[in-house]
C-alpha cells in the first residue's frame, strides 16, 4: 500500500545578512526584526483549525530555531532539530556578498558561479555533496511518518536542492524559481518519489527577499 507523506517546507525569516545578500552557510546569524515578525505571520497562517501536522522538524541553527519557535507554541509541537537540515556550508565564501568574493577571492567566484558540481567551496560543500544530505535527510523523514503531514524550518540553498529533487531540475542550470523568506512551499513523498504541490506561496507575508542565486 503507498502511502503519501506531505512536507510544508519553510525558509527561515530574513536577517540581517540576507538584507546584505552575505553568504551565510552555517554560521549562525539571528533573525531581525522584520524576520521575527514574518515568524509571528507564519504561526497565524499555520492556525490548527486550517492545518494539522504530525511533527516539527527544525535546522539546529538560531535563524531556524527563532522562526519555529511561535509554530511550536501555535501548534503544540515538539521540535526536532537537526544538523542535517542546516545550509550548504559555503566554505572560503562565508561572510561574503558576491560582490565582495569576485573582488577578493576572484578564481573562486568564477569557479562557484560555473555550478561546477563537484567543487567544495574550499572547505565547504559541494553541490552533489549538499544534494545527497539533503536528499538523504528528508527521505529518512519521511520513510519515518508515512502518510503523515510534516512543517520543516529550513533554510533557501536546502529548498533549492528539495525543488530539483522533485523537478528533476539540473544542477548545472541556473535556479530561475523563487524561495523567499517564510514562504509556504509544499512538496510530497510516496514510493520514493518526490513531488512539488504548491510553491513560494506569501500569500500570508507583505514582502519577503528571494534566496540569493
Amino acid at each position: 500500500m503507498q502511502h503519501t507523506t506531505r512536507f510544508c517546507v519553510v525558509r527561515h525569516g530574513e536577517t540581517d545578512w540576507n538584507r546584505e545578500y552575505r553568504l551565510q552557510g552555517h554560521t549562525d546569524i539571528p533573525l531581525n526584526p522584520t524576520g521575527q515578525e514574518q515568524a509571528a505571520s507564519l504561526s497565524r497562517a499555520l492556525w490548527p483549525g486550517r492545518y494539522a501536522f504530525d511533527a516539527l522538524y527544525v535546522s539546529d541553527l538560531t535563524r531556524t530555531r527563532q522562526t519555529a519557535a511561535p509554530l511550536q507554541t501555535r501548534l503544540s509541537l515538539t521540535p526536532t532539530y537537526s544538523a542535517e537540515l542546516r545550509e550548504r556550508h559555503m566554505g572560503v565564501f562565508q561572510g561574503l556578498t558576491y560582490a565582495e568574493a569576485e573582488q577578493t577571492i576572484r578564481d573562486d567566484y568564477l569557479q562557484l558561479k560555473s555550478r561546477d558540481p563537484d567543487y567544495d567551496l574550499k572547505g565547504g560543500e559541494s553541490l552533489n555533496v549538499f544534494m545527497r544530505r539533503i536528499r538523504d535527510g528528508f527521505t529518512s523523514i519521511a520513510r519515518s511518518h508515512l502518510g503523515q503531514t510534516l512543517l520543516v524550518v529550513t533554510h533557501g540553498g536546502v529548498l533549492e536542492m528539495m525543488y530539483r529533487l522533485a523537478t528533476g531540475k539540473p544542477m548545472s542550470e541556473a535556479r530561475d524559481f523563487p524561495i523567499p523568506n517564510a514562504a509556504l512551499n509544499w512538496l510530497s513523498y510516496c514510493d520514493g518519489r518526490w513531488q512539488v504541490e504548491q510553491w513560494a506561496d506569501e500569500s500570508h507575508l507583505p514582502a519577503a527577499l528571494d534566496e540569493i542565486q
